[in-house]
C-alpha cells in the first residue's frame, strides 16, 4: 500500500506544483504565469509546495486596504532608519563645539555599532521567534533612547544612548521589508522598491528639523568668528531640540504601528513553524474583512506533508542560527546570490559615507566656493537635496515592473551615480554644488531603493530575517570602516577617495549583472 502525501514528505499535493494560477479581479490576470522564484532550487519540496499555496492565496485575495496600511506602517521604519542615521551626521559639529571630544568620529562609530548589533539581533530573532514582536517593538526602543540623547551631559553619554537608539532602529529595515513582502501579492511586488521613498522622507524630515533648530539655536564656531562666546548648553540647544523632536516623532510612529493595525504573524513565517491552521485563519481574516475570495484550506496545506527544513531539531540558539545560515546556501545559485547581495551591501556601505566625508575636503582644496557662512542657507540647501532624494525610488519602482527588472535598475542607478560623482570633481560654485548633490542623491536612491527591495525578494522566506540582518550588518561594518578611514586620512586633500567611491559604483553595477536571480515576473518564495 502506498503512503499518503500527508505522511510522506517527499510526496506533495500536485496542485501545489502547478505553475499557472488564474485569478480574477485584483490578483493575477487569467493568462498570467505565477512562478515562484526559488521553486526550482529543489531544497524542501514540502515547504516549496506550501509556499506556492500561500502565494496563490495571497494573489487570490489581491491588494487590499491591509496592504496599503502595511505600506505606510512599514515605510515608517525606512524613514526612521535614515532619520536616526542622519541626525548624528548633522549634529556632530555643534556637539563637538560643546563637548570638545578627543575622537569626533566616535559618534559615527557609536551609531553604526548600534545599527550593526540591531540588524543582526533583530534579523536573527525574526527567523527564530517571529516577525511580529520586532516589528512592534523596535521603533519604541529607538524613540525612547533618541529622546534621552537630547539630555546627554557629555560626549560618552551621548555616544552610548545614540548606540542604544540605533540598536532599536537597526531592526526596522530587516523587518519592514520582510513583513510587507510576505503579505504582498506578486502583481504588486514592485511596491517594495517604491517603498524606499520613505527613506527620503526620513531624510527630508531631518533636514527640515535641522533647518528650524540648528540655524536658530546653535553656537558660533570660534574658527569662523573669533569674537564668538564659548559654546555652552545654554547657547547650543539646537542639536538637543533635534533629538527631542525626532524622538517624539518616532514615538508617535511606534504607537501608530500598534494601534492602526493589529499585525498578525506573517503566513510565510507560520508555514515554516508548521502552524497551517493559523496560516489559513490569518489569510481568511484579511479576505473576510475586505470581501475577497480565499480558497486555501487547512486540509490542502496538511496534505503537502510536514516542513522539516525551516528550523533546528533541537532548542539551542546556535543550532537554530546555523540552520538559517545554511538555508541561505542550500544550493549553489542561492549561495552565489546570498554572497553577492552581502558584498553589494558592503560596497554601498563604504562608498556612500566616504563620498560625504572626502568630497567637501577635495572641493575646498581646489578652490571651490561651495560653503556659506549662513546657517539658514546651509540647512535650506540640505532640505532641498533631500526633497529631490525622495523621488529616486519612484522611477526605480516603475523600472522594476518592466523587463529592465531589478538587476537592470540597479545597474542604471549605480552607473548614473558614478557619472555624477566623477562630474562632481568639476564643481566650483555653491549652485553647482547644490545641483550635483541633488543629482547624486536622486541616482543613489534608485540603486539603494532597488537593493533594499531585491534583497528580501530573492531570500527564502524561512531564512529571510537572517539574510536581511547579515546584509544590513555588513553595511554597518563598512560604515564603521569608513569612519576609521576618515579619521586616519584626516584632512588630506586628494581626489583619490572620490575616484575610489566612483569605482565602487562600477563594481556594484557589475555585481548587479552577475546576480543569478531576477524577480521580475516571479513570486517571492
Amino acid at each position: 500500500m502506498s503512503q499518503s502525501p500527508k505522511n510522506d514528505p517527499d510526496k506533495v499535493d500536485e496542485t501545489a506544483r502547478v505553475d499557472e494560477y488564474s485569478v480574477a479581479g485584483d490578483g493575477l490576470s487569467p493568462t498570467a504565469t505565477a512562478v515562484d522564484l526559488l521553486s526550482h532550487e529543489h531544497t524542501d519540496p514540502v515547504l516549496d509546495a506550501k509556499m506556492r499555496l500561500v502565494n496563490n492565496a495571497i494573489d487570490e485575495i489581491g491588494f487590499t486596504g491591509f496592504q496599503w496600511k502595511m505600506f505606510v506602517l512599514s515605510g515608517f521604519g525606512y524613514a526612521v532608519d535614515s532619520l536616526i542615521l542622519l541626525v548624528q551626521y548633522i549634529i556632530v559639529t555643534q556637539v563637538a563645539l560643546e563637548f570638545h571630544p578627543s575622537f569626533p568620529n566616535g559618534l559615527t562609530i557609536a551609531a553604526f555599532s548600534g545599527l550593526l548589533v540591531g540588524a543582526i539581533f533583530w534579523g536573527l530573532s525574526a527567523d527564530i521567534i517571529g516577525r511580529r514582536i520586532a516589528f512592534n517593538g523596535s521603533l519604541l526602543i529607538c524613540s525612547i533612547f533618541c529622546i534621552i540623547c537630547g539630555a546627554a551631559v557629555n560626549w560618552l553619554m551621548l555616544c552610548s544612548f545614540l548606540a542604544l537608539s540605533c540598536f532599536g532602529g537597526g531592526g526596522n529595515l530587516v523587518l519592514d521589508m520582510a513583513v510587507f513582502l510576505e503579505y504582498l501579492p506578486s502583481k504588486h511586488q514592485w511596491l517594495l522598491t517604491a517603498m524606499a521613498a520613505w527613506w527620503g522622507v526620513g531624510q527630508l524630515i531631518t533636514g527640515f528639523f535641522a533647518w528650524a533648530f540648528l540655524s536658530n539655536f546653535s553656537c558660533i564656531d570660534p574658527d569662523v568668528d573669533p569674537t564668538a562666546p564659548p559654546c555652552t548648553r545654554a547657547n547650543n540647544m539646537g542639536w538637543r531640540y533635534l533629538f527631542f523632536s525626532c524622538g517624539a516623532l518616532v514615538f508617535v510612529l511606534s504607537i501608530l504601528r500598534i494601534t492602526v493595525i493589529s499585525l498578525p504573524e506573517t503566513p510565510k513565517y507560520l508555514i515554516g513553524r508548521g502552524e497551517d491552521a493559523q496560516v489559513v485563519k490569518t489569510l481568511q481574516m484579511i479576505a473576510d474583512k475586505y470581501k475577497r475570495p480565499c480558497s486555501l484550506t487547512v486540509d490542502r496545506l496538511e496534505d503537502c506533508g510536514v516542513v522539516g527544513s525551516a528550523h533546528a531539531k533541537g532548542r539551542g540558539v546556535s543550532s537554530e542560527i546555523w540552520v538559517h545560515i545554511r538555508g541561505l546556501y542550500a544550493t549553489k545559485r542561492m549561495g552565489l546570490s546570498t554572497t553577492l547581495i552581502w558584498f553589494s551591501w558592503m560596497c554601498i556601505g563604504l562608498a556612500y559615507p566616504l563620498y560625504n566625508v572626502f568630497l567637501p575636503i577635495f572641493l575646498a582644496s581646489v578652490g571651490a566656493k561651495t560653503g556659506t557662512t549662513s546657517a539658514y542657507i546651509q540647512w535650506r540647501n540640505y532640505a532641498i537635496v533631500n526633497v529631490v532624494g525622495v523621488f529616486g525610488p519612484i522611477p526605480a519602482g516603475f523600472l522594476c515592473a518592466t523587463r529592465i527588472g531589478r538587476r537592470g535598475t540597479m545597474v542604471i542607478g549605480a552607473l548614473s551615480t558614478m557619472a555624477f560623482l566623477f562630474g562632481f570633481t568639476t564643481v566650483r560654485t555653491v549652485n553647482e554644488n547644490l545641483g550635483f548633490n541633488c543629482a547624486v542623491y536622486f541616482c543613489i536612491n534608485i540603486y539603494y531603493g532597488t537593493l533594499y527591495a531585491y534583497t528580501p525578494e530573492v531570500l527564502p522566506s524561512a531564512h529571510r530575517g537572517t539574510g536581511n540582518g547579515i546584509a544590513l550588518g555588513l553595511n554597518r561594518v563598512a560604515g564603521i570602516l569608513s569612519a576609521v578611514v576618515a579619521s586616519v586620512a584626516g584632512n588630506k586633500a586628494t581626489a583619490v577617495p572620490i575616484y575610489v567611491c566612483a569605482a565602487l559604483y562600477i563594481v556594484m553595477a557589475a555585481v548587479a549583472l552577475a546576480l543569478p536571480f531576477e524577480p521580475y515576473g516571479r513570486r517571492s518564495s
